[in-house]
């Protein structure tokens, strides 16, 4: 009975299912042992490429170079300029726009044969469209010179080139009708043709495979903008005629309000679905205006849109003056039946920063600096410039970076600016081209900048612009209230020039620092120009003073003191401390900051000593005589009323709001 039950459990055990399971299992472990050993059984099968490279037949002993005994210098001028010259790092240095803390030029790498090698391929292809490379905004360019439109129209030119490579292209020609700007349109009107030509429109045009409206290669479209934006065409067109017609009709706006951002958003929201619609075309937009915009406060939705859908644009522009909102133009009627005489308009033209980083304080002796150039142009129009992957051009026909230029010699509807600077010395001072939350943010997060832009913001300073420095002594009493009254007018400057320097003060300890080569010539020079102000006033106080407690000639006969510029601070060890330091600034700023602005405002600054001397000399008191006039004071005889209208000069008239 136990053996019949034994023999049924094993029968249990070992059934047909019992043996599928352990067949399945085998079959599985070997399966994966199969999989787990391929790549090593593999290996051996991997195609392989060898390189074989040339071998020399002589070896080369490997030795440590060591410098000739002698060696010649090659005296001929060299032919290669620019990076492949021996001043290559200076040169590309100067053209670098930013300067980078990381070098990206490759480090040497050791590269020796090998017998085989692996090459690894990418098949992603990237396609670089619009002004986006990577997903990256393709950055423009702050500030490109030009002495006329033509320079500027000439590169504009290239562009559209290049874009009609890539696919068909609308530009839209946006043209200011200040009449300040009447040359600079009659001017670019007269070139079109040649431009056009250029680009093989005219060609183009009769070609019956561009005879369809989409399919032609370049539209065109012209916008006028005042007070008001006006399309001049129905819809953009490749027909010279009807361009330059349109060009040719814009209306004098004596209102002198230009919205330069109205008019560059009217025209990318209103052209944008050529951008979108199929088949797809490059949209450029080129403005043509010598102002900064009254509607700057719409710069972020202008530069939002055509950043959305990748317009760049254009501005044949002026440069802004330096640290100045405001310049004076060259108006000269255009009608020849009225007077020709210049007259001078105010226009603003800057300034070049999105708030002033220079502090307002006059020379000595003057009562404002002369104009110059800022390098730049308007902050609002190069920041749309700039993050739009555009170009802005600073046109002026007077550009010399070698000389100053005087007033007559301005150019007529331009501006004066008496000097200019080498705009590749510039490109490393280029303002922040970014929002007012983010120029803040940077501002802030370093106390020299937070306190340069405080102290640009306080009212303007003016230096003692005539102080009185001759003193003559008719009587002591006499004498001593000439000094008094001469001592109110330092007095009143003294405290303005003592809060200016205290807010300069606050951003010290932070100056070091500072890496932004614009930053730091922005501060120095105001740092050392309010120093040397406030010792050049207080030492003026002092010696007047020290003159009231008295002074005595050395000459009898003399009877005048007379206060001369001087070096050497004589009346404190506080004074000439802070003259010390103001000069440490004003000195850093010229040998940092060659051939720009801050140093020729640090050089005018130092010309004249900080400090004061007394010299005596002597005044003629005695009364000078009358001497009667020829012919017993009576008036000459009238010429001929007659003549004289004949030569009237033509009616002249004011110029109109610019």
């Amino acid at each position: 009975m136990v053996k019949v039950v034994r023999s049924r459990a094993l029968g249990t055990l070992f059934d047909a299912d019992s043996a599928s399971f352990a067949a399945s299992l085998f079959f599985h472990v070997c399966l994966l042992c199969i999989l787990a050993y391929a790549p090593v059984l593999l290996d051996e099968q991997r195609v392989s490429l060898t390189i074989t490279a040339p071998q020399e037949d002589e070896e080369v002993d490997e030795q440590v170079l060591t410098p000739p005994e002698e060696f010649y210098m090659n005296d001929r001028p060299m032919i290669e300029i620019g990076a492949n010259s021996v001043s290559g790092g200076k040169m590309a240095l100067a053209a670098a726009e930013i300067l980078s803390d990381i070098s990206e030029v490759p480090s040497p790498v050791d590269v020796r044969p090998v017998d085989q090698a692996r090459l690894e391929t990418n098949l992603t292809i990237e396609f670089a469209t619009g002004m986006r490379i990577d997903n990256l905004p393709v950055r423009g360019a702050a500030g490109e010179a030009a002495t006329g439109a033509d320079g500027a129209i000439d590169r504009i030119t290239q562009d559209i080139l290049l874009s009609l490579e890539e696919r068909p292209t609308l530009i839209v020609w946006l043209f200011d009708q200040s009449g300040s700007l009447l040359r600079q349109r009659a001017e670019i009107n007269a070139r079109l043709d040649r431009i056009y030509e250029e680009l093989g429109v005219i060609e183009a045009a009769g070609n019956p495979a561009f005879s369809k409206h989409q399919k032609k290669p370049l539209l065109t479209s012209v916008i006028a903008f005042g007070d008001q934006v006006n399309f001049l065409m129905k819809k953009p067109t490749d027909d010279i005629t009807q361009i330059k017609a349109a060009v040719a009709g814009i209306s004098l706006d004596e209102k002198g309000i230009e919205r330069a951002f109205t008019a560059v958003y009217r025209a990318a929201n209103r052209y944008k679905y050529y951008r979108i619609q199929r088949p797809h075309r490059n949209l450029m937009l080129v403005l043509v205006t010598d102002e900064a915009g009254d509607d700057q406060n719409g710069v972020d939705e202008t530069v939002s849109l055509c950043r959305r859908y990748e317009i760049p644009v254009y501005v044949v522009g002026v440069p802004a003056p330096f640290g100045r909102k405001e310049t004076l133009v060259k108006w000269v009627d255009p009608d020849p039946k009225y007077d020709q005489t210049p007259q001078w308009g105010r226009v603003d033209q800057g300034p070049e920063s999105l708030v002033p980083e220079r502090v307002k304080l006059d020379f000595f002796g003057q009562s404002s600096p002369d104009p110059m150039d800022s390098g730049f142009g308007p902050f609002a129009l190069t920041r749309l410039c700039y993050e739009t992957g555009g170009v802005y051009f600073t046109v002026h026909p007077n550009r010399n970076s070698k000389r100053s230029v005087g007033r007559a010699e301005t150019a007529d509807f331009s501006a004066h600016l008496k000097r200019f600077f080498d705009p590749t010395v510039m490109r490393r001072y280029r303002p922040d081209y970014v929002s007012t939350v983010e120029y803040m943010r940077r501002a802030n997060a370093n106390k020299a900048r937070a306190a340069l832009i405080r102290a640009a913001q306080l009212s303007s300073i003016t230096q003692m612009t005539a102080p009185n420095l001759r003193f003559v002594k008719r009587s002591e009493p006499q004498l001593i209230s000439e000094l008094t009254e001469a001592q109110k007018a330092a007095a009143s400057l003294e405290p303005k020039l003592n809060a200016l320097c205290q807010t300069l003060k606050l951003g010290e300890e932070d100056r070091a620092e500072e890496a932004y080569p614009r930053w730091q010539a922005g501060y120095d020079l105001a740092m050392g120009r309010v120093l040397a102000a406030k010792v050049r006033t207080e030492t003026y106080n002092a010696m007047l003073a020290k003159a009231k407690r008295g002074l005595k000639f050395k000459n009898s006969k003399n009877n005048t003191w007379k206060l001369v510029p001087h070096k050497e601070i004589t009346v404190g060890s506080q004074l000439a401390k802070a003259g010390e330091t103001a000069i440490k600034y004003l000195q850093g700023v010229i040998d940092e900051h060659p051939g720009t602005p801050w140093e020729l405002l640090a050089r005018r600054e130092l010309a004249t000593p900080l400090a004061w001397k007394w010299q005596e000399t002597f005044t003629d008191l005695t009364p000078t005589p009358r001497v009667a006039s020829a012919g017993g004071g009576r008036p000459s005889p009238r010429t001929n009323e007659r003549a004289r209208a004949l030569r009237r000069p033509p009616t002249k008239r004011p110029p109109p709001k610019l």
